[in-house]
């Protein structure tokens, strides 16, 4: 793992210059195994992750503010805002050479450690006061584990110490050598060996030793020269003892594959970066922004695509229908010719063949020896009738259909663009209320709900941006004024921009910047070029029947325009 001991090392170094002395502003709940703080410190915003998931857990500063990834605060989440909130960073520290870091907060209620132990398939995440556990991400019982229990209201129990590992600080050749003498495996690898025997030496760090050593990472120890190796092992580790840090990322064509806080020849396209952080970020994507939420995003979009599916099925259906009318012509043609032979038709008789044309084929038309030529006349007539009106009703219903299509394009939208979880939730309060949810109901998230975008240029003129079907009714209906400009992406689900006149004539820079904000908040957010329909909000109408935030409109002008979330005008 990347993370091993020197990494925490240099982490710590970073934290106390960068983190002790801060307040803690917010705290928050990433997902269900992580949680962010927002730090002031050193007169800025600081944004600490801190996660045990079992695949890639990890302590590391982030760049911008963390998403909030779960809909109701964790256990864990509200204890952290209970004795964490408010209090500021007093110390942190590491326990010699262990993949352990500890942060010491003066709280509202006392101080209390937050420790993290950022070990795969045994990380944890525990907040802990005067020696017992408050609560913790992982919680592990005697049962599982009989030396560590790490439950509320028991003591902390550290890692259990090293045994049979040697200082690689202090290591000499002597102590080197025997490490080799006691190895009775001769297809044992090198850096197998060391992270075995050596203190800190994880597989990075081991098999960086060795190549510096030999030129390769997959030396069998019994060709390995100890001499070369001891040599190799200083020249990485004497810098790192003077806490001489050096972070930085190996970078290839699959992408960022390592970070280290040593120079890394063992693996191509390594490079610099300013902090630790930095390389933990650029390895492992922070949960930032809202890509933070496509896992919830996910069963939301797939229902919305089901929805979709079934919509569009239907109106397959419907539309050949209004092609298909041989069916209702053959029903008319029946009763007619059961008229024109119905004194020919024999008492009990079942079927009556007949041509209606010259040049068409013969039918063969069912009876019903119940009833009489008249009566069975009568019957194909009254069936004509009613697939005519049945027939009537498919426009109408066609475009019941296709509004109620364009309704879920627009949700999908909503739920692409949704920014926080009160975004979210409304994009499946509104599936259930259409009975489009399939799966288990969904209770409302507490609190207030959304609000739409608010700009003002540097001339003063407002612009207000839905972000989801609610709030583009709320836009164009009640921030929306007749003589105000209405803005929105041609063709697809997207945000209904207003411009609100105040008197003075719209300048074009002011049209084109909203438009640019249109096309982002659009699911057209992904092209180099957006068509963007404008027109005056009088000539926005509501779509009778229609869901919320469902419009059509007349008179527009286009502008072509790159999709900018911020624009300068």
């Amino acid at each position: 793992m990347n993370l091993d001991a020197f990494t925490l090392s240099a982490l710590v170094d970073e934290f106390m210059d960068t983190l002790v002395g801060g307040r803690v502003q917010d705290s928050l709940g990433v997902d269900e195994d992580s949680i962010g703080l927002e730090i002031y410190a050193n007169h800025r915003r600081q944004y600490l992750y801190l996660s045990a998931n079992q695949s890639t857990p990890r302590v590391h500063l982030v760049p911008d503010r963390l998403r909030r990834g779960v809909a109701k605060p964790s256990t864990v989440g509200l204890l952290f805002r209970r004795y964490v909130e408010g209090g500021l960073i007093a110390h942190v520290s590491q326990p010699a050479w262990e993949r352990v870091l500890q942060i010491n907060v003066q709280g509202p209620e006392g101080e209390v450690s937050l420790i993290i132990e950022p070990m795969e398939r045994r990380s944890n995440l525990l907040l802990v006061q005067n020696g017992i556990i408050l609560d913790c991400v992982r919680r592990v019982g005697a049962d599982e584990n009989r030396y560590r229990v790490s439950l509320p209201q028991h003591p902390y129990v550290p890692p259990p110490p090293q045994v049979g590992k040697l200082n690689p600080l202090t290591l000499t050749l002597e102590s080197l050598l025997g490490i080799f003498a006691q190895n009775d495996d001769p297809k044992k690898k090198t850096h197998q060996l060391l992270t075995a025997r050596l203190l800190g030496a994880s597989p990075l760090v081991a098999k960086e030793i060795v190549f510096r050593a030999t030129r390769s990472t997959e030396t069998k120890a019994a060709e390995a020269d100890p001499e070369k190796l001891l040599a190799a092992l200083h020249s990485l580790v004497d810098p790192l003892a003077r806490r001489e840090w050096q972070p930085g990322i190996a970078e290839g064509e699959r992408g960022i594959t390592a970070f280290s806080v040593y120079p890394l020849e063992s693996q191509p396209g390594w490079r610099r970066v300013e902090l630790v952080s930095e390389a933990l970020t650029l390895y492992y994507s922070a949960p930032v922004g809202e890509d933070a939420y496509n896992a919830a995003k996910k069963p939301i979009q797939e229902e919305i695509a089901e929805g979709a599916a079934k919509i569009e099925g239907r109106l397959v259906s419907l539309r050949r229908s209004l092609k298909d009318e041989s069916e209702r012509e053959t029903l008319k043609q029946s009763g007619e010719l059961i008229l024109a032979y119905q004194y020919s038709i024999a008492k009990g008789q079942t079927e009556l063949k007949a041509q209606y044309d010259l040049d068409a084929p013969e039918l063969s038309i069912p009876l019903d020896p119940e009833l009489t030529p008249l009566e069975n006349a009568q019957r194909y007539f009254d069936k004509y009738n009613r697939a005519k009106r049945a027939l009537e009703d498919v426009p109408g219903l066609i475009e019941e259909a296709e509004h109620d299509l364009d309704f879920l394009k627009q949700l999908a939208t909503d739920v692409q663009l949704a920014a926080n979880w009160t975004e979210i939730d409304e994009v499946v309060q509104t599936l259930q209320a259409k009975g489009i949810w399939r799966g288990k109901p969904q209770q409302k998230i507490g609190g207030q709900k959304s609000a739409p975008l608010r700009v003002v240029t540097s001339d003063g003129f407002v612009i207000w941006i839905g972000r989801n079907s609610r709030q583009n009714e709320i836009v164009t209906f009640d921030k929306g004024s007749p003589m105000d400009l209405w803005l929105h992406a041609r063709g697809v689900g997207g945000s209904h921009v207003i411009i609100k006149f105040d008197g003075r004539p719209i300048p074009e820079r002011v049209i084109e910047g909203a438009a640019a904000l249109a096309a982002y908040y659009s699911a057209s957010r992904g092209e180099g070029k957006v068509i963007v329909d404008v027109t005056e909000r009088r000539y926005v109408r509501k779509i009778k029947g229609g869901a919320v935030g469902m419009v059509t409109y007349r008179h527009e002008t286009t502008r072509t325009v790159s999709p900018q979330a911020e624009t300068d005008f």
